[in-house]
């Protein structure tokens, strides 16, 4: 039975509810809309039409909005330190309306890289009867052109070897249109990740926004709530161990980002659970690369989902999923899996391929002749990182599996970048970039060194990158990242020094300093100057106050998830 809150009530009838909504099931819708980014544009729409099915079966929607940020757009800026603190943001954001006001169940709408694990904590945090939308995938450029080859274009244009004409039209036909960009990023791997947990309804991860079904599916979703409500149905029952595992699954299968290694764990968190990074390693060995995604592949987003999306890599995976996992249908992953078979969803999907002239399996690759084998990622470990460190192998090289070269070390992003484009790093080196974790400086993504070295012939062979920072879902080549112990933390990271030697061989899953100032040493000695070294060290002030402030001072290790905790 409703409290009466006379006052509340008032209020309420004061910002256009009637005597009727009163007594109705109230439903919070808070999404991300702005004009932040082409993946917020647009939500307002889905917003509208979920806001819609709410009043049609019964219930009192209340729509809010707290907008979120672009990682591209923030590239190469300061802003880019309150990326992945924006999470944080966005969850407490969606905490606060929820429990200011009387909702009885929740819609999440978003589309990006922070936004889907904020509103993902913020679910199993609130543990209300919810769904989260996802907002959908950009439609490819022409010969599927996506943005993230800006940032080499733009550095050639600056040193005046691309023309400002040139670079003109290829930012104009670089995002044609809204919705999450067009490759394997942290967006389209989020949204695949929502999908996987059973958050979101099935079909619905990387969409594409130009076509009715995303609307359509927005509609249903605002049903499903109502519905959820009455049978009680909370993210704790459906975000489980096996919902976790069955996600990491999926990430094994398209490659991932990296950075469901920091959201996934932060994620399950909230739910008392406990994902720690070596699950990732353990799954991915046993579940192969299955398709060949931009930005290391061939194929666009949008062809992933024309193919089938979740449900068809679900349905080739099959033999290794928790097909009894519960989802926000109230179903089963098995009998989604089953309904969408009768529904002729698949064959449907196979229809939109035939426009592009290409095959289902040209596409997704069954498990037993895989596009990669041995799964998208590894996590190293070693006297550099000895709580672990993440490297997407399946955009490496083989011939850096095993690499040994003199480190150059920097104390920020912009440093290192300046100097691969100068020319200062040479093949056979190892680009340090320490003290950009979140308790260094928020952790931002490491984009425009790693895109530096990936698009310089000399270097994308030969070259590593380390850093206690992240890296964009776009990022290719040799980039190993969440270093952690993380430098402001302590750890080795930032006690290396130019010219010690430091060995990365993913083969066996190790990153070590293997020598001082050039010269080889053992484990002991090696031990014995990072000792002395750390005599002299000295923990780094925090540079802000504020958000970035507090993510500073509360942040967790980055290969725990980066998430905040405060003291007992």
């Amino acid at each position: 039975m409703r409290v009466l809150n006379a006052q509340g009530d008032a209020l309420r009838l004061g910002t256009g509810w009637t005597l009727k909504d009163l007594d109705k099931p109230q439903v919070l819708i808070d999404s991300v809309f702005g004009e932040s980014h082409p993946g917020s544009y647009h939500l307002d729409k889905l917003v509208d039409l979920a806001r819609v099915s709410l009043y049609t079966n019964g219930c009192k929607p209340g729509v809010y909005t707290v907008t979120d940020m672009c990682d591209g757009i923030a590239m190469g800026y300061e802003g880019m330190s309150y990326s992945l603190l924006s999470r944080e943001m966005i969850a407490m954001m969606v905490e606060v309306h929820a429990t200011s006001s009387p909702f009885d169940g929740i819609v999440l709408v978003s589309s990006c890289d922070k936004s889907i694990p904020a509103h993902l904590k913020a679910l199993g945090r609130l543990d209300m009867p919810g769904i989260h939308i996802s907002g959908g995938a950009m439609l490819p450029g022409p010969n599927f052109q996506s943005s993230e080859k800006m940032y080499d274009l733009g550095e050639k244009r600056n040193r005046g070897e691309f023309k400002t004409e040139d670079l003109l039209v290829e930012q104009v036909n670089s995002c044609p249109s809204c919705g999450a960009c067009q490759f394997m990023g942290t967006a389209s791997t989020m949204q695949l990740m929502s999908e996987s947990l059973g958050m979101s309804l099935p079909g619905n991860a990387i969409m594409p926004t130009g076509i009715n079904r995303l609307e359509h599916l927005s509609y249903d979703a605002g049903a499903r709530v109502a519905e959820m409500i009455k049978e009680g149905l909370t993210p704790s029952k459906i975000m489980t161990k096996k919902a976790f595992e069955n996600a990491i699954m999926i990430h094994a299968a398209v490659s991932g980002s990296t950075n469901a290694t920091l959201h996934l764990p932060a994620i399950a968190h909230e739910l008392g659970l406990d994902v720690p990074v070596d699950l990732f390693e353990e799954i991915h060995e046993k579940i192969p690369v299955l398709v060949n995604m931009k930005t290391s592949g061939k194929w666009p987003t949008q062809l992933l989902w024309f193919a089938g999306g979740v449900p068809a890599l679900m349905r080739e995976i099959s033999d290794y999923l928790h097909m009894d996992a519960l989802t926000v249908t109230g179903k089963t992953v098995g009998e989604n899996l089953d309904e969408l078979e009768k529904s002729g969803y698949f064959k449907t999907a196979e229809g939109y391929l035939n426009n592009y002239g290409v095959g289902y399996r040209d596409i997704i690759n069954p498990v037993s002749k895989p596009y990669k084998k041995g799964g998208g990622m590894a996590v190293l470990y070693g006297n550099l990182a000895p709580e672990g460190s993440v490297v997407k192998h399946a955009a490496v090289d083989p011939a850096m599996y095993d690499h040994t070269g003199p480190a150059k070390t920097f104390d920020c992003g912009e440093d290192a970048f300046e100097a691969i484009y100068s020319g200062q790093i040479k093949p056979g080196d190892v680009v340090i970039i320490r003290y950009e974790g979140p308790r260094g400086h928020g952790m931002p993504e490491m984009l425009k060194p790693t895109e530096g070295i990936y698009n310089n012939p000399e270097l994308v062979s030969t070259v590593a990158l380390i850093t206690d920072g992240r890296f964009s879902g776009a990022t290719r080549g040799p980039a190993i990242g969440h270093v952690s112990p993380e430098a402001a933390a302590g750890g080795p990271i930032g006690l290396v020094e130019d010219g010690d030697l430091i060995h990365v061989d993913i083969h066996n899953r190790k990153i070590n300093i293997v020598g001082i100032n050039g010269k080889p040493c053992s484990e002991e000695e090696i031990q014995n100057v990072l000792a002395e070294r750390k005599k002299g060290w000295k923990k780094p002030e925090k540079d802000r106050k504020g958000a970035l402030g507090l993510f500073q001072t509360l942040a967790v290790s980055p290969i725990k998830g980066a998430y905040l905790e405060w003291d007992e």
